[in-house]
């Protein structure tokens, strides 16, 4: 069974920076893309971030230029959020799927397997 587990989160004043991190377990292949979103409270959860297993990577308008995702070769996805907006509070939540992440995220579709979420919260 796939597990996903957060760490990472915080509280962080405006323009300041935090690294969140993603370790995956349950499944041996590399072709698991993996990715970040997250949901503020009274909003829809949205795809921050997502890297399908060739590299390719996807970033919701709102985070181009701040927020950087990667993976590492022990199935652990990161996200490195700098120049935080108090906007950007929200609980995050890592994701996987065999499918591709980056599809997923653009049309709107929800990934199969997810973590439990982490807290980050921007103040002004």
């Amino acid at each position: 069974q796939v597990q996903l587990v957060e760490s990472g989160g915080g509280s962080v004043q405006s323009g300041g920076s935090l690294r969140l991190s993603c370790a995956a377990s349950g499944y041996s292949d590399s072709t698991y893309s993996m990715g970040w979103f997250r949901q503020a409270p009274g909003k829809e959860r949205e795809g921050v971030a997502g890297i399908d297993s060739d590299g390719r990577t996807r970033y919701a308008d709102s985070v181009k230029g701040r927020f950087t995702i990667s993976l590492d070769n022990t199935k652990r996805v990161y996200l490195q959020m700098n120049s935080l907006k108090p906007e950007d509070t929200a609980l995050y939540y890592c994701a996987a799927d065999q499918r591709r992440m980056t599809g997923l995220q653009q049309l709107g579709l929800r990934p199969r397997y997810w973590g439990q979420g982490t807290q980050v919260t921007v103040s002004s």
